[in-house]
């Protein structure tokens, strides 16, 4: 299949011009083998019976409402699909056996410490994460950071006192954690997901392919985050934005007593209701999941 990146689109029923524009970026931006895979997976939902989503219909309205008018059959986002049921399996286990950085979770004040973690893969260079170790440290902010790979071990000795690297965590039970008031994500569509469900709120450092999308979702429709942008004084290219800048924002953004947080906070809490909401019995999540079930089902004799 080949793929037009010269071709301009300014409508798609269910999203924004902006979002549009977003999904523009994507396609000139990233890998043509990667957008090659998206596309051929695109073109087989037309032969489809039934489409999941892992989202909520009350997470995007507007999108799944679109899809139900041009498709012919049934659309059903399900989610959000995140592994939320091990919270309630493991709680038990968890309070006699928690991890050490469950642990010093528990000694932190509600709503002081930032989580940050930028996916699974190396995402940004190594000058940057020297810039955001720097800013942490100088900021004061009290911190989870998820590293991934030899940075975590390096960056444990950069970050000064005031938080924690680790390679790994089980994240939406950290995001969980009454201690956190705050997530510096990538925007990966997982991570996304979690935070919605747990109501926190977000700093969005997106990268590339949905993380742009996702995160003017987070900035612009849920209002739930501030875009972390480009540094105008940065020194070097891969430096996005500078440790001064870094340690300001993070001061901001974890202040209690900002006004604009409180609202943030705010409305993420909101957005966590309607997710607990639509995976509970008699919600959006669970009835379509039924109705799943039941067209499977029929359709299977």
């Amino acid at each position: 299949m080949e793929i037009d990146q010269d071709k301009h689109v300014d409508h798609i029923p269910g999203l924004s011009s902006a979002q549009v524009a977003d999904l523009q970026t994507i396609f000139h931006e990233n890998d043509l083998r990667v957008l090659q895979l998206a596309m051929e997976c695109i073109a087989t939902v037309s032969n489809s019976q039934h489409l999941l989503f892992t989202s909520s219909y009350e997470l995007e309205p507007q999108a799944i409402d679109s899809l139900n008018a041009i498709f012919p059959f049934p659309v059903y986002p399900i989610g959000p699909a995140i592994p939320f049921l091990e919270l309630e399996d493991n709680s038990s286990a968890r309070s006699h056996d928690n991890p050490s950085y469950l642990q010093w979770l528990d000694s932190q004040p509600a709503g002081s410490v930032l989580y940050i973690s930028l996916g699974s893969f190396l995402s940004v260079s190594g000058a940057q994460m020297d810039e955001i170790a720097a800013g942490l440290r100088d900021s004061g902010v009290r911190f989870l950071w998820v590293a991934r790979g030899e940075s975590s071990s390096q960056l444990k000795e950069r970050c000064g006192g005031m938080g924690i690297v680790l390679p790994w965590c089980e994240q939406l039970r950290v995001l969980c954690h009454s201690s956190i008031g705050g997530f510096w994500s990538h925007c990966g569509w997982n991570s996304t997901l979690e935070a919605a469900f747990a109501g926190v709120p977000l700093l969005t450092f997106p990268l590339f392919l949905d993380q742009v999308a996702n995160s003017r979702l987070i900035v612009e429709e849920w209002r739930i985050g501030w875009r972390i942008k480009r540094s105008e004084a940065g020194n070097h290219d891969d430096i996005l934005m500078t440790k001064e800048e870094i340690s300001e924002l993070v001061r901001r953004f974890m202040n209690l007593e900002n006004g604009e947080v409180k609202e943030l906070r705010e409305r993420a809490r909101g957005l966590k209701d309607s997710c607990h909401q639509a995976i509970a019995e008699g919600g959006s999540s669970h009835t379509n999941l039924d109705a799943f079930i039941r067209g499977i089902s029929q359709s299977h004799g």
